[in-house]
């Protein structure tokens, strides 16, 4: 019996020492990496956000951003202001794609200002503004980068998300659909914010309209669509002052 027990004592004891030391072992490495995970995520949104202008390594059907190499140097070579949109008031910031939208509307629920980044790029000599959005899909967070010019008809946009269903919701992220996007309108002719609904049963497949607010939606996608389409709605309506401004 008390062999027994030594037995079990000390294979509990082992139990914890490992957990201990693996533990450590990976908060150490955590710690370690962070710079490195922080550095490919600033990267990455510069990629985002060129991608959604137009600037990219596409080829006919699949969608690529410039090489990792290259980007710091594209960003600062076609994007020429970051603005900050905050109560009204716009400053430039050398910065503002590293603010963390996720958070901003955390403050904006919180009855706090919220800060609204916008990106100002120009490529073969048109202007495009370049805003980031984010929302809700069906499992967790969506997001994306939409690029308009200055009558806030889209000109690009880049989605992705942190876990839809492949193959359904997933393929937010597919070249097909994100050039759906190209060219809709976000204003009515009378100048109202209407956004862009992913439409189930959409009667315009071929998505010749572009006036009509509306693409086509993915096949078995409903939620993440009506994802896309709530944030698309929700954050680039906060964008419309500036726009108007752009007009005076």
């Amino acid at each position: 019996m008390s062999k027994k027990t030594e037995g079990n004592v000390y294979t509990i004891g082992f139990a914890i020492v490992m957990v201990i030391v693996v533990g450590s072992l990976l908060a150490f490495m955590a710690s370690s990496l962070k710079p490195n995970i922080k550095e490919n995520q600033r990267i990455e949104k510069q990629q985002n956000i060129l991608y959604a202008m137009g600037v990219n390594e596409n080829d006919e059907t699949s969608a690529n951003f410039v090489s990792t190499t290259v980007a710091g140097q594209e960003f600062a070579k076609y994007i020429k202001k970051q603005l900050v949109i905050e109560d009204g008031k716009v400053t430039e910031n050398e910065n503002a794609y590293l603010i963390d939208v996720k958070k901003e509307k955390d403050r904006a629920k919180k009855g706090e200002t919220r800060r609204l980044p916008l990106f100002v790029g120009e490529k073969d000599g048109k202007t495009f503004y370049v805003a980031p959005i984010r929302g809700k899909g069906l499992w967790d967070a969506i997001w994306g980068y939409v690029a308009m010019d200055e009558n806030m008809v889209v000109q690009g946009a880049y989605f992705d998300h942190k876990g839809e269903t492949p193959g359904l919701g997933a393929n937010i992220k597919q070249r097909y659909f994100m050039d759906d996007f190209i060219g809709e309108h976000l204003m009515t002719d009378s100048g109202e914010f209407k956004g862009i609904t992913v439409a189930k049963g959409n009667n315009d497949p071929t998505n010749e309209d572009k006036t009509d607010h509306e693409v086509d939606a993915l096949a078995g996608a409903t939620i993440t669509g009506d994802g896309v389409s709530a944030m698309i709605k929700g954050d680039l309506a906060l964008y419309v002052p500036f726009f108007k401004s752009l007009k005076k």
